[in-house]
C-alpha cells in the first residue's frame, strides 16, 4: 500500500487525441499536443489563443474530467475510510493491550505472592557456607575419620544398667491413693510418671494409673494406655509400689477439690524435696485417703533424695515404661528402613521395640551396615518466638515473631514489660537462641560428617520450612523423615495425635549412631540422650553443642578459616562427651551414670 501523499504510479489513462491526464497532489495537470496545465486553475486564455477547436475539445474535456474527479473522490474517499479503519484497529489494539498486560500482571502478582509464601532462602553464613561446601566437596573420597561414630571415651563402656536389681523390702500397707493428671506433651508425661512412682514410694501409698490432661498446644488425647503398656508397668513395679487401674467405688465418688485434697502448683514447689511432701502431702493423704496432684511434672527435686528412691526413678524411665506394641512395631518398621535392613539389633532396639526387632527380611538383607545420624532440630515457631532472637529474616520476621507472641504468649509480653531488655545479639551472645538449620549444618561439617551422611530428622515444622532449610539440604542432603519413610497406612493410626507421634521420634533418635541435639534444655533431647547413656554400652555417642561458644565462634564468620573453625568446634563437642557422675543438679533421666541407676564394672 503507497504511502499517502505520494505520487500514484502505474500507466497513465490516455484520451482521444493523444491527451493524457495526471493526478497531482495540488491540482491537475493536462497534457497534450498543444494545450497543457501549468497549475490548478486551466489557463483558458493561453488555450484559446494556441487552440482554434477549444470549444470542441472543452466539451469533450469538462465531461471526461467530471468523470474523472467523480472518480477521484471516490479513491479518495475510500482511502480515508481504509486509512481511518487502520488507525482506530491500531488505537483499539492500544487500549486493548493494557488490559492484556493488567491480566498477566494480576497473574504475575498472584505467582510472586505464591513464591513469597514459599519464602526465598535466608543465611546468615553465607561465607562459611561456601567454606563448608568446599571442605566437604574435597573430602567425598577421603576416608571419613572414625571417631565420628564412637563414643570418644573408653570409660564410658564401663558403666552398665543396675536400676532394675531390687534391693529393698515389700512396701506395707497404703496409706491412701494418689492421682495424677500430668500436663505436657510425650516427655513431660514421662518424667511426671516417673516422679509421681517415686512420691508414692516416699508417702507408702498406692498409686493409680496416671491421667493425661488434655492441651490445646499438643491436641493429643492420648491416655497412658494408649503409649505405654499397662501391665507391664504394673508388672516391673510390683515389688516397689501397689499400682491400680481405677480408685475403689467409696474413694471415687468423692468430690477431691472439695475437701482439700487436690494439690496444684501454688500448694507444692516445683522441685520438692522429700521434707516437703512428707510435711504438705501426708497429713492430706491421711485425712481424706486420697490426694490429686493436678498439672504434675517436674515436682521432685533431683538432689537431697535418698538413694532408693532415685533408683526407682531410673527403673521407671529406663526399664517400666514400654511403648505399646502398636509404637514398637512401626517403631522397628522405621529404624529398619532408615539403616536399610543391614544393621544388627542393639540393646538399645530390644529395649524399644522388644521382639519387633526381628523379621523375615534380615535374612534377605545384604551384609554391612548403614550408620545415620539422628537429629532433634528444635526450630519450631513457638521456641523461635519465645526466644525473643532474631535470625537473619528482617523486617518481615520481626513482625510476623511479634505477631505470634501477641496471639499465643499474652503474658509473656506482660512480663516483659515490667523487665530490663535485652538485645537480640546479646541474647545470642549468651547462648539463648535456637540453633538455625543452617547452623546446625556447619557443626556437623565442622565435625566432619561426609555429605553423604544419612540424617534422620525429628520434631515439628520447621520455622520458615525450605527457606530456612535450604541451607542444610545444600550440605546434607540425604535427610529423611517418619513421614517419608512409612506409608500413609503405616502413619494413619497415629494421625492426631501428636504424644505417639513422638514416641516414633525417640525410637528413631535414642536408636540411631549418633544422637546430635541443637538445645540441650529440650526435655526430648534429654530423654533420649539419658536413654542411649543407659543402655548404649558406650557405643552410642550424642552431641551437644554449647551455644554459648558456638555463639562466639559463629561471631567470626567474616574471618574465621575453616580449620580454625573445625578445631573449635570438634573441641566443643568432645568437651561435652567427657563421661562424669551426675553432678549436683543433675537430671537422673538425662545423666543417670550414678550408683543409683548404673553400675561401674572394672
Amino acid at each position: 500500500m503507497r504511502k499517502q501523499g505520494s505520487p500514484r504510479s502505474g500507466k497513465n489513462s490516455e484520451f482521444k487525441g493523444g491527451t493524457r491526464v495526471m493526478l497531482g497532489t495540488k491540482g491537475f495537470k493536462i497534457t497534450s499536443v498543444d494545450c497543457r496545465w501549468h497549475s490548478k486553475s486551466l489557463l483558458l486564455q493561453g488555450l484559446k489563443n494556441d487552440c482554434p477547436k477549444y470549444n470542441t475539445i472543452r466539451s469533450f474535456y469538462v465531461g471526461k474530467k467530471n468523470i474523472r474527479t467523480i472518480v477521484l473522490m471516490f479513491g479518495l474517499l475510500a482511502c480515508l475510510f481504509l486509512l481511518d479503519s487502520i488507525f482506530i484497529s491500531l488505537f483499539e489494539f492500544e487500549n486493548v493491550r493494557p488490559s492484556t498486560a493488567l491480566k498477566n500482571s494480576s497473574q504475575l502478582q498472584v505467582q510472586v505472592s505464591f513464591i513469597s509464601k514459599k519464602r526465598s532462602p535466608i543465611h546468615m553464613y553465607d561465607r562459611l557456607l561456601n567454606l563448608a561446601s568446599s571442605a566437604l566437596a574435597e573430602k567425598e573420597f577421603k576416608q571419613e575419620p572414625s571417631n565420628l561414630w564412637i563414643d570418644p571415651y573408653k570409660q564410658a563402656s564401663l558403666w552398665k544398667p543396675c536400676a532394675q536389681s531390687n534391693d529393698q523390702t515389700k512396701y506395707v500397707k497404703s496409706n491412701g491413693y494418689i492421682l495424677i493428671s500430668a500436663n505436657g506433651g510425650l516427655n513431660q508425661q514421662r518424667v511426671a510418671i516417673c516422679n509421681a512412682v517415686a512420691v508414692a514410694s516416699v508417702l507408702n501409698a498406692t498409686l493409680v494409673i496416671p491421667k493425661f490432661l488434655y492441651s490445646n498446644v499438643w491436641n493429643d488425647p492420648s491416655q497412658f494406655g494408649d503409649i505405654y503398656q499397662e501391665e507391664y508397668f504394673m508388672n516391673i513395679l510390683k515389688d516397689d509400689i501397689e499400682i491400680v487401674k481405677e480408685l475403689p467405688p467409696d474413694i471415687k465418688s468423692m468430690d477431691v477439690e472439695a475437701i482439700g485434697s487436690q494439690i496444684t502448683d501454688a500448694d507444692l514447689a516445683k522441685e520438692a524435696t522429700v521434707s516437703d511432701y512428707i510435711e504438705t502431702v501426708l497429713p492430706l493423704l491421711l485425712k481424706n485417703r486420697v490426694v490429686h496432684f493436678l498439672g504434675y511434672a517436674n515436682r521432685l527435686g533431683f538432689d537431697l533424695i535418698p538413694s532408693d528412691i532415685q533408683r526407682l526413678r531410673c527403673k521407671c524411665n529406663f526399664h517400666a515404661l514400654k511403648f505399646v506394641p502398636k509404637i514398637q512395631q512401626v517403631g522397628s518398621i522405621l529404624i529398619k528402613r532408615i539403616r536399610k535392613y543391614r544393621a544388627s539389633q542393639s540393646m538399645l532396639d530390644t529395649h524399644l521395640v522388644g521382639k519387633f526387632i526381628h523379621n523375615k527380611e534380615n535374612h534377605e538383607a545384604p551384609k554391612g551396615s548403614t550408620k545415620y545420624l539422628a537429629l532433634h532440630l528444635r526450630f519450631e515457631i513457638d521456641m523461635v518466638a519465645y526466644s525473643l532472637c532474631e535470625f537473619g529474616g528482617g523486617e518481615n520476621e520481626r513482625s510476623e515473631l511479634q505477631a505470634y507472641r501477641e496471639r499465643h504468649f499474652p503474658l509473656f509480653l506482660e512480663r516483659l514489660k515490667n523487665s530490663s531488655s535485652i538485645s537480640p545479639m546479646n541474647l545470642r551472645k549468651k547462648g539463648r537462641c535456637p540453633l538455625t538449620p543452617e547452623e546446625a549444618a556447619l557443626v556437623l561439617a565442622g565435625l566432619g560428617f561426609k555429605q553423604e551422611t544419612y540424617i534422620y530428622l525429628a520434631g515439628s515444622q520447621i520455622y520458615g520450612e525450605n527457606s530456612r532449610m535450604e541451607a542444610f539440604n545444600r550440605l546434607y542432603p540425604n535427610i529423611v523423615t517418619k513421614e517419608n519413610l512409612l506409608t500413609d497406612t503405616e502413619l494413619a493410626p497415629f494421625k492426631n495425635f501428636s504424644s505417639q507421634l513422638a514416641a516414633l521420634d525417640f525410637i528413631a533418635c535414642a536408636s540411631a549412631d549418633v544422637f546430635a541435639m541443637t538445645d540441650s534444655g529440650s526435655q526430648f533431647s534429654s530423654l533420649v540422650s539419658g536413654f542411649r547413656t543407659y543402655y548404649g554400652s558406650g557405643h552410642a555417642p550424642t552431641l551437644r553443642p554449647n551455644k554459648t561458644r558456638l555463639a562466639a565462634i559463629f561471631a567470626e564468620n567474616d574471618t574465621i578459616g575453616w580449620n580454625r573453625f573445625e578445631f573449635r568446634v570438634k573441641k566443643m563437642i568432645l568437651e561435652g562427651q567427657n563421661v562424669a557422675i551426675r553432678s549436683y543438679g543433675r537430671s537422673i533421666y538425662r545423666y543417670p551414670r550414678c550408683p543409683e541407676c548404673m553400675c561401674k564394672h572394672h
